[in-house]
């Protein structure tokens, strides 16, 4: 479905407030916008509604218990997505790597936790809290994301989950992006190697600190996870390839992608890189 064109000033915000109590970690309690798949042409529209979004959001892990894991997980990756090219954005600021940086601390350990013990309430309540730190990027600082958002914001109307899109393309827009952002990324590697449980997981995968690149870090991380790295994995044949990059270049996120794309065969040379 899409929406016709209506100037915000001419809606009214809701009077019934909105008690939000997630299951996942997508974080959209956390923002008033959304997004909606127009079936006709398979392309997915932004939305943003007056007002804000929910008044009370209610966190409780266990709460989350029936949750399938891979559910879980990949809007987890989700939210590491928005950590990850928050600080990878031309326009971030410290106050809003710092938040980034938060983020990536609880969420990344805490999900490799919730992959060994799924009633892990305590991993799971940090992934939660992450979350939190992850949408202040966006929502509170207003840093650009980047292709890996726009990119997948189209990729879900094939039938993708939303944070099984930022599993696939979060690696291989980093890779991309890398000789306009590098400084950018060694921030994030920082942080990740920072972290001992990350550390241990790098370490077994023979990965050097110095030397791998944050691709190569992300690709370990949701590999352990067990989660999609290849749009194979989620049955997108590469003859829905030339379209897609035609639908991603409508998004709004391309634009702002630190290496900014502006031609079907920049796109095409991203999903190229993962098509498994």
């Amino acid at each position: 479905m899409t929406a016709p064109h209506v100037s915000s000033a001419k809606l009214a915000e809701p009077t019934v407030k909105i008690i939000s109590i997630p299951t996942s970690l997508s974080g959209g309690e956390f923002s008033n916008h959304a997004g909606a798949t127009n079936d006709a042409e398979h392309r997915k529209h932004s939305f943003g509604a007056p007002g804000r979004g929910p008044a009370l959001v209610i966190l409780d892990p266990q709460l989350t218990i029936t949750t399938p894991d891979s559910v879980w997980l990949s809007t987890g990756i989700r939210a590491v997505d928005h950590c990850t090219e928050g600080m990878c954005a031309l326009n971030s600021t410290p106050g809003s790597d710092a938040d980034a940086a938060k983020g990536l601390r609880l969420l990344i350990p805490g999900l490799l936790r919730c992959k060994a013990n799924p009633q892990d309430l305590e991993a799971r309540l940090s992934c939660q809290l992450g979350v939190i730190e992850a949408m202040k990027v966006a929502v509170v600082h207003g840093v650009h994301m980047g292709a890996s958002h726009g990119i997948g914001h189209q990729l879900g109307p094939l039938g993708v989950g939303h944070g099984e899109t930022s599993c696939i393309l979060l690696p291989a827009v980093c890779r991309y992006n890398a000789s306009m952002n590098g400084e950018q990324q060694r921030k994030v590697l920082e942080v990740l190697w920072s972290q001992g449980t990350i550390r241990a997981l790098l370490e077994e995968k023979g990965l050097v600190e110095g030397k791998a690149e944050l691709a190569e870090i992300l690709e370990a991380v949701v590999q352990a996870l067990g989660l999609p790295q290849t749009l194979k994995d989620v049955s997108v044949g590469s003859e829905k390839l030339e379209s897609l990059a035609e639908a991603s270049l409508k998004d709004r996120c391309l634009p702002t992608n630190p290496r900014p794309l502006k031609e079907k065969k920049q796109v095409m040379e991203i999903l190229e890189r993962v098509v498994g």
